[in-house]
Formats: structure tokens, C-alpha cells, sequence
């Protein structure tokens, strides 16, 4: 089955793949790798911790490939914004036309993560589905 978002994601994440270090990996072990985590992973990442640029840019990858996604389905063109200070406190929002379509608050990301593999494109799917109805309620 296709799911716009997570060929978007992984289309953005091999992009950034200079070296060709995941060209011989599945797309979902790459997926898996960069974000999922299981409770007990989460418990050995200390609450209180600076937050690395990868992660950051991983966050990143995330709300741009809604945006793409949401630009696929729509063809009206998206921008990112996003803020993170180091200690992982900050917002990632996506922007069609004048209208906010994805507002998320991050007070520790670097532990942002999904348990499962399914439930990051349950999730991801879900984000470009409310930001398609958000975009069409407040374009009436």
C-alpha cells in the first residue's frame, strides 16, 4: 500500500545520505532506526538532556515530509518553521497559503520517537490527513 508520508520521508532521508551509508538497507530499517523506540530505550534517554543537530534535523525531516505530503495531495505549497533551543524545548509548525496546518510543542525532544514502525505512518498518515481538513475548513 503507498502512503504518501513515508515515501516522502524516506525519499528525504536517502537525499541526505551523502556517503551512501543506507544504500544497500531497507527503507523501513532506516525508518525504524532514526525513529522508533521502545520503552525501554526511552528509559536509558535521561529526561533532562541537551538535544544533538541530528535529532533536530530527524524532527525536522518529519514535519517536512508532512509538508511535502500535504503538497502531493493538495498542490498548495507548504513552509516548515521550526525552533529548537538545546535543551529539546521548541515547535515545528507547517504553514499552507495563511493558514497553520500542523502546530506541534516539543518540551523534550530528544526523545521524540514512535514505539513501532507502524505507528510512525499510522501517525505521519494522520498529521497530512488533519492538515488537509484543516486546510479545506478554513478555506470555505
Amino acid at each position: 500500500m503507498e502512503n504518501v508520508f513515508i515515501d516522502t520521508l524516506i525519499g528525504q532521508v536517502r537525499a541526505l545520505d551523502q556517503f551512501g551509508t543506507w544504500a544497500n538497507r531497507e527503507d523501513e530499517d532506516i525508518l525504524k532506526e532514526k525513529y522508533v523506540k521502545s520503552k525501554e530505550e526511552l528509559k536509558n534517554i535521561p529526561v533532562i538532556a541537551d538535544i544533538d543537530e541530528m535529532q533536530i534535523q530527524d524532527i525536522r525531516l518529519i514535519y517536512q515530509s508532512v509538508a511535502l505530503a500535504f503538497e502531493k495531495e493538495t498542490g498548495i505549497m507548504c513552509s516548515v518553521v521550526m525552533e529548537m533551543s538545546h535543551e529539546g524545548f521548541g515547535r515545528a509548525v507547517v504553514i499552507a497559503d495563511k493558514i497553520v496546518i500542523v502546530n506541534k510543542f516539543f518540551k523534550d525532544a530528544h526523545r521524540f520517537s514512535f514505539r513501532t514502525y507502524e505507528k510512525l505512518v499510522e501517525e505521519g498518515e494522520k498529521m497530512v490527513q488533519d492538515a488537509i481538513k484543516i486546510y479545506n475548513e478554513y478555506k470555505k
